[in-house]
């Protein structure tokens, strides 16, 4: 019985395999890559290997089944439950129109707020400093001082000196500058206001909202934009919502494990949407699989899940489990795991800071085998 998982020689660039008997909990090998072929090859030579425990990456999938016909693959139950709460966490988000509990009595209509004197936001650098210009123009113009020694004292070219002496207010410079051009934020601007508006004030996760429906740039221009614009703007009054990924933990924990807070929460957001509803009891009942062993019950929570068109995330969990359906069953059947080899994972990593990277493959394949 062998365990299989990928370990970090150089994270996010380079990794490879490590393979562990799950019967003594000791490192068998290591491998320089992931690769399918490598981990075929590895197994070919080994005809005795009767389980292969591994998580759901397609390439220990293929090489397993290449490298070791005869051997049963069982998909580890951790990595499972971890794919259910992504999934999980990515239905309460895209319902997260249900988290804001509704008020009890309807709110007293609001004095709409008198528009500001000045377009320009107070304390903004580039606003502060043209003000100041101004003022300062218009006050030496005013002593007397030509507008050629005003030049000359500010060191300012005479065109610019006609354009402020030209306007009555620092505001109308305004027109035509940075602040009235196109930008590329400008169709998700609205999205933007209504996402504040729901209490979200986190600016890198507003621009990884917006950049998944398409916005091409890069994080700055939404950070000034909530800086500048949105941080003015007044958020709805009452109680935050809880965050999605505060509900999805809420789904994921056993209902008798939730602190009373917490279940009190969870039951105000779930009488608020029979979507997250659903998928509460679909999390509920696949835990209980996991939880007991009845991997025999996964066809019909399969036919269950991919139903439920409301929850797409977790339609494409159930359709991806059944591409892998011995595997996931065997996981949900039989009482092996990765464990073990996760454990061989940090352990890893331990000696790889030990090394601090200054050595290669085979004196890291030495320690972890022969420590």
């Amino acid at each position: 019985m062998v365990g299989v998982d990928e370990y970090a020689q150089h994270k996010g660039r380079v990794y490879g395999t490590v393979l562990v008997d799950v019967e003594t909990r000791r490192p068998v090998d290591l491998l320089p890559d992931r690769e399918a072929d490598t981990l075929a090859a590895w197994l070919a030579e080994r005809p005795g290997i009767e389980i292969v425990c591994r998580d759901r990456a397609p390439f220990f999938a293929e090489g397993a089944t290449r490298g070791a016909p005869q051997a049963l693959q069982v998909a580890d139950r951790w990595h499972l439950w971890h794919n259910l709460g992504e999934a999980a966490e990515k239905c309460v988000y895209w319902h997260r129109g249900c988290l804001r509990p509704t008020p009890a009595q309807p709110e007293e209509p609001q004095e709409e707020a008198e528009p500001a004197a000045s377009p320009w936001p107070t304390g903004h650098r580039f606003a502060e400093r043209t003000r100041a210009k101004h003022a300062t123009i218009h006050a030496l113009l005013a002593a007397g001082h030509s507008k050629r020694s005003v030049t000359r004292q500010l060191g300012m070219t005479l065109n610019t000196i006609l354009r402020f002496s030209r306007a009555a207010t620092a505001e109308e410079m305004f027109t035509g500058q940075w602040q009235s051009r196109a930008t590329r934020l400008d169709d998700y601007k609205p999205y933007l206001d209504q996402r504040w508006q729901e209490g979200c004030s986190n600016a890198w996760k507003l621009w990884e909202e917006i950049r998944e429906q398409g916005y091409p740039c890069g994080y700055a221009s939404v950070r000034a934009y909530v800086s500048r614009t949105l941080r003015g703007k007044p958020q709805p009054v009452g109680p935050r919502p809880p965050s999605a990924r505060a509900v999805t933990r809420w789904i994921l924990t056993h209902p008798d494990a939730l602190p009373e807070g917490d279940r009190l929460q969870l039951k105000a957001v779930l009488a608020n949407c029979p979507e997250l509803t659903a998928l509460a009891e679909h999390v509920r009942s696949f835990g209980h699989m996991v939880a007991h062993l009845q991997g025999d019950q996964l066809p019909t929570w399969i036919e269950a899940a991919t139903s439920t068109t409301e929850l797409p995330s977790l339609r494409s969990f159930a359709q991806h489990l059944e591409r892998d359906l011995d595997a996931v069953t065997a996981g949900l059947t039989l009482p092996w795991n990765s464990g073990v080899v996760e454990g061989h994972v940090n352990r890893i990593k331990l000696l790889k800071r030990q090394m601090f990277g200054r050595a290669g493959f085979e004196l890291l394949r030495k320690r972890v085998l022969l420590a």
